[in-house]
């Protein structure tokens, strides 16, 4: 009787070898779609369209509402979207030419540029430490706190009682701070504007200290100081801005 030969595995055809990665791969897609649906979105924000409209209408106008930022047709009243973050309400917006700033009550400050279809979400920024101030009563309501530094809306000010931020609002990089004075604090709703320049009360415990101490002049530039050289806010790439004209006088005329 023969003897039985060695007993050889059946080679695998090459088709179920190709086939298996791509069954597993139709297996796993709907987990990854998962997955990526249930990512959290950053800083928590939710944009909710409540109206479709067609490409070409005009963009809507802005305003704060319970605990979102609402877009609204300015013809008919007619809501186009919402915009609202986790576990913070809107406490002041500013519009500008093509965007609009939101100041938020656990201290973010975001940019928004308002569209048709929806809202934009350009950046966000966190002002240190403010949350606890923006609570209280003496921050009332942030009035003040959010201010633009020219008429174009390209540099904003964020003005809380320990600094002064400025902003460039294309991208939200930050241009400069100045810090209060030791012993005093800004006073975000007591400012005003002066031609260019935006007039800041900084109060003082110091009774000794002089009046011109406790108001700050500040322009999209900085501190306005004698001889100062400050940088310029154009974007990188960008044309220069006039910054050594302006520079010098701009609370009052030249002499």
């Amino acid at each position: 009787m023969a003897k039985a030969g060695p007993v050889r595995p059946v080679p695998a055809r090459r088709g179920s070898r190709l086939a298996l990665p791509v069954v597993l791969g139709l297996l796993a897609l709907p987990l990854i779609t998962a997955a990526h649906h249930s990512r959290p979105a950053p800083y928590g924000d939710h944009v909710t369209v409540h109206a479709r409209v067609d490409d070409g209408t005009a963009a809507p106008e802005l305003r704060t509402k319970g605990r979102a930022v609402e877009a609204y047709d300015p013809a008919t009243g007619r809501v186009r979207w919402t915009y609202s973050r986790e576990g913070a309400r809107p406490l002041a917006l500013l519009p500008a030419p093509g965007h609009a700033v939101a100041l938020w009550s656990d201290g973010l400050v975001t940019d928004t540029a308002p569209r048709a279809d929806g809202s934009a979400v350009r950046w966000h920024r966190a002002i240190p430490a403010s949350a606890p101030w923006l609570g209280s009563p003496a921050a009332r309501g942030a009035a003040g706190v959010l201010q633009s530094l020219d008429p174009r809306g390209r540099m904003l000010a964020v003005v809380t009682p320990q600094r002064i931020a400025a902003y460039r609002s294309a991208d939200g990089d930050l241009r400069w701070v100045l810090p209060a004075r030791r012993g005093c604090a800004f006073e975000p709703a007591r400012s005003v504007r002066h031609r260019e320049a935006l007039m800041v009360a900084q109060p003082c415990g110091d009774a000794a200290t002089p009046w011109t101490s406790q108001l700050i002049a500040v322009d999209d530039l900085g501190r306005i100081v004698p001889r100062r050289k400050p940088l310029g806010n154009e974007l990188p790439g960008g044309a220069p801005d006039d910054v050594r004209t302006r520079a010098e006088k701009a609370v009052a005329p030249p002499r």
